[in-house]
C-alpha cells in the first residue's frame, strides 16, 4: 500500500480491534496516520467516525483485506479530471486468490435489478467471470463497492455519510443511491485495479451476513424510491425473499432461512425510521438496468453480464 500510493496520506481506522494489529502498526508503520475508534460499530459507523478526523479533498476508503498494485492511482485521478460530475469511483476489483478472476464484492461496478437484488459486471449471484480485459473501461455505474471506494469529501459529508443502521454490507448501495438521487454519478475505472480477498469479515455463507444482505437491501427501497413504486416492490421482494428461505431449507441451511426470517422482523421493527428517511429531493426515474436479476440468473441461466438481457 504505502509504495504504491505516492505522497498520499494513508489513515489506518481501528474498529476497536483486539487482534494486536494496532501495536504492529505503531511499530512497523510508525509513519501511518492511526485512527482509534473508541467500539466496534461496523462498516458503516466505522468510516464515519474515522472520517471526522481525516482532512482530505477526496477520500479512498480501502478495506484492510486489499491489495493496491503499481500504478492504481493514477487513472482515478486521470478520471477525476476528465469527468468532472464524477463524485464516487471504484477501480475494478480482482481475486486475491484467483487473480485472472472478478471478486465478489464489486468486481467490475454494480447495478440493481427492479426488486433492488444487486449484482456486478463480472458477478452475477455465485457466477464469477474470468478477467479478458471485457470490462477496461471507464463508464457510469450504479453503485460502486465499500472495499475500494473513491468518495468526494463534500460529497460524503452532504449525504450525511454512511447510514449506520445498516452496520455493514450494502451501505454503499444506499450511499450512491442516495448521491444519485441529487443528481450526483458513480462511475467505474477499469484501467485501476485491486486484488480483494473478500469474506474476511463475514464470509458468504455467513447467516450474519445473509441477515443484513437482506434487511439493508429492504432498507434501501424503503428510503430511495417514491412512495408509488417502493410499497409494490417491497411487497414482492418480501414474496421473493420468501422463496429464498424455502430454497435453503431445500439446500439444508436452515440457519440462513432463520436468518431471513430475522431480517424482516427487524425490517418491520425499522420501518417507521426507515421510511422517515426519505430523502426530500427528486427520486431518480430508472434505478434498475434489468427487471429480474434473479429470473435472468436461475430461469435462462444467465452468468454472463454482457449478455444480461437489459430493459
Amino acid at each position: 500500500m504505502v509504495q504504491y500510493s505516492g505522497n498520499t496520506d494513508i489513515y489506518v481506522a481501528d474498529n476497536a480491534s483486539i487482534d494486536g494489529s494496532v501495536a504492529f502498526i505503531k511499530e512497523n508503520f510508525p509513519n501511518v496516520n492511526l485512527i482509534q475508534n473508541s467500539s466496534n460499530h461496523g462498516f458503516a459507523k466505522g468510516y464515519n467516525d474515522a472520517l471526522k478526523q481525516v482532512d482530505a479533498d477526496i477520500y479512498c476508503l480501502l478495506n484492510s483485506d486489499v491489495e493496491v498494485t503499481p500504478g492504481w492511482l493514477e487513472p482515478i485521478k486521470e478520471a477525476l479530471l476528465k469527468f468532472p460530475d464524477a463524485s464516487i469511483i471504484q477501480p475494478k476489483i480482482l481475486d486475491l486468490l484467483r487473480r485472472d478472476y472478478f471478486e465478489y464484492a464489486g468486481a467490475a461496478g454494480g447495478f440493481l435489478d427492479q426488486f433492488g437484488y444487486p449484482f456486478c459486471r463480472g458477478r452475477i449471484f455465485q457466477a464469477i467471470e474470468k478477467d479478458e480485459g471485457q470490462y477496461d473501461d471507464t463508464t457510469e455505474i450504479f453503485w460502486a463497492t465499500g472495499a475500494c471506494m473513491f468518495i468526494k469529501r463534500d460529497v460524503f459529508d452532504n449525504l450525511g455519510g454512511f447510514d449506520e443502521e445498516y452496520f455493514a454490507h450494502q451501505e454503499e448501495v444506499d450511499l450512491c443511491w442516495r448521491a444519485q438521487n441529487k443528481g450526483l454519478k458513480v462511475y467505474y475505472v477499469g484501467a485501476s485495479y485491486v486484488y480483494h480477498l473478500g469474506g474476511s469479515t463475514l464470509s458468504n455463507m455467513n447467516p450474519k451476513k445473509t441477515f443484513l444482505n437482506f434487511r439493508n437491501s429492504l432498507f434501501s427501497i424503503t428510503k430511495n424510491l417514491p412512495r408509488k413504486k417502493a410499497f409494490p416492490i417491497i411487497f414482492v421482494r418480501l414474496f421473493l425473499d420468501g422463496i429464498a428461505a424455502i430454497r435453503f431449507i431445500l439446500q439444508l441451511k436452515p440457519v440462513h432461512c432463520w436468518a431471513i426470517v430475522k431480517a424482516h422482523l427487524s425490517y418491520y421493527r425499522h420501518f417507521g425510521k426507515m421510511y422517515k428517511k426519505r430523502e426530500k429531493a427528486n427520486f431518480i426515474p430508472l434505478y434498475y438496468i434489468t427487471k429480474s436479476i434473479v429470473w435472468s440468473y436461475f430461469v435462462y441461466q444467465v452468468k454472463n453480464f454482457n449478455i444480461l438481457v437489459k430493459d
